[in-house]
């Protein structure tokens, strides 16, 4: 697969972000509202296109989840980025609606791909163990659990999952997809507030890995399981009916990383690659 862009046409770079909550996720569904439909739509209606603009993104979140760091790539015929390329930002911004922006608007480098140029996804999750519950301003991204839980505990299960294995006791399978992942960061730390976050950082993630890693150490963390459990769960490479994957309004896609732009064409060469294991983990 080529990442040439054709003659004629412009690959424009958007970061961007939204409040997932009345979103039934990323991807474009018939019948529901998507990020990637409500954003879709006011691009055709900005550059009055005459044809249908697709959007290719980093990450697909799930119905629920937020984004603050999200990016996608659009390919636009030439005249129409001469036409409206400086002025996208202002009119995106006066025709979505207001629980998604666009923050940046530029022409992408040669051979980038939003998605398969990626070389790292961060999200963070946030927890509170408060007995009253949730700040009720913070309650659409911020879980509560109602038992007191322990950092240190999490800490050290978290340490056991960290770099390439095959996650598949955390993921959703889907066909011909592999669930080889390397963890590159799981740590939690507790705000002055008393909220937990969990920075997760890795390659890429399949289908429910965040949410189900974390239900994973929230048990940890609780009491309920020791530090060795949710490294014994992935080992074993089944899902396991104890864990949890947890609601998505916690989840936000904080930042995504990408190389150097003449790393580019090789960046996106191994993730078009079917992963394995090289060695054990």
């Amino acid at each position: 697969m080529s990442d040439e862009v054709e003659p004629g046409r412009v690959r424009v770079r958007l970061d961007l972000g939204y409040d997932g909550r009345d979103f039934s996720g990323w991807a474009v569904q018939r019948g529901r509202r998507t990020v990637q439909g409500e954003v879709q739509d006011a691009l055709r209606v900005v550059t009055r296109s005459a044809e249908p603009l697709e959007l290719t993104v980093a990450g697909r979140t799930d119905a629920g989840v937020h984004a603050r760091g999200q990016v996608a790539h659009v390919d636009l015929p030439a005249e129409v980025w001469e036409a409206h390329g400086e002025h996208l930002l202002r009119r995106l911004a006066g025709r979505l609606p207001h629980d998604v922006r666009v923050w940046r608007v530029r022409r992408a480098p040669a051979h980038f791909d939003a998605r398969f140029s990626a070389v790292w996804r961060r999200y963070c999750y946030r927890v509170t163990d408060h007995p009253g519950g949730a700040d009720p301003l913070q309650r659409g991204h911020v879980l509560w659990h109602n038992w007191p839980l322990d950092a240190d505990a999490m800490n050290e299960a978290a340490r056991r999952l960290l770099g390439e294995h095959d996650f598949a006791a955390y993921c959703k399978k889907r066909e011909g997809a592999t669930t080889i992942r390397r963890l590159l960061d799981l740590r939690w730390e507790r705000r002055p507030d008393g909220v937990l976050e969990a920075t997760v950082r890795a390659d890429a993630f399949c289908h429910n890995m965040v949410r189900a890693l974390v239900g994973a150490m929230l048990f940890v963390g609780d009491g309920h399981r020791p530090p060795s459990w949710p490294g014994e769960v992935l080992a074993a490479g089944v899902r396991d009916s104890a864990v949890h994957v947890v609601r998505p309004h916690g989840l936000t896609l904080e930042e995504v990383g990408y190389p150097a732009d003449d790393e580019l064409p090789a960046r996106n060469a191994a993730a078009r690659r079917l992963r394995t294991l090289t060695r054990c983990a």
